[in-house]
């Protein structure tokens, strides 16, 4: 089993900044495809940024210039810096991790952390 660890989120106030943290353990076998999502209260759950196991990076409109998604292989972790914050960006956020466990190596599952809060506000 593959568990994820999220930590990081908090109260910020607008153009503050954060960094959320996801640590991935258990029985991986490998690591695809990190991401980060939000999803804020009546709302769907959206992709924020997501990397590649070779660094390629992608982030939704609302967040360019301002999030930076990277990773360390070496600890199974995924980081978001969050920069020049708005209210809009509050939400819950949430990591995914695609992966393989080593009991089922040659399938590709979809891991989430249990979410970290987010909330930009003066």
């Amino acid at each position: 089993q593959v568990q994820l660890v999220e930590s990081g989120g908090g109260l910020v106030q607008p153009g503050g900044s954060l960094r959320l943290s996801c640590a991935a353990s258990g029985s991986i076998f490998s690591i695809n495809v990190m991401a980060w999502y939000r999803q804020a209260p009546g709302k769907q759950r959206d992709l924020v940024a997501v990397i590649s196991s070779g660094g390629t990076t992608n982030y939704a409109d609302s967040v360019k210039g301002r999030f930076t998604i990277s990773r360390d292989n070496a600890k199974n972790t995924v980081y978001l810096q969050m920069n020049s914050l708005k209210p809009e960006d509050t939400a819950v956020y949430y990591c995914k991790v695609v992966g393989r466990s080593v009991a089922t190596p040659l399938r590709l599952y979809d891991y989430w952390g249990q979410g970290t809060q987010v909330t930009v506000s003066s």
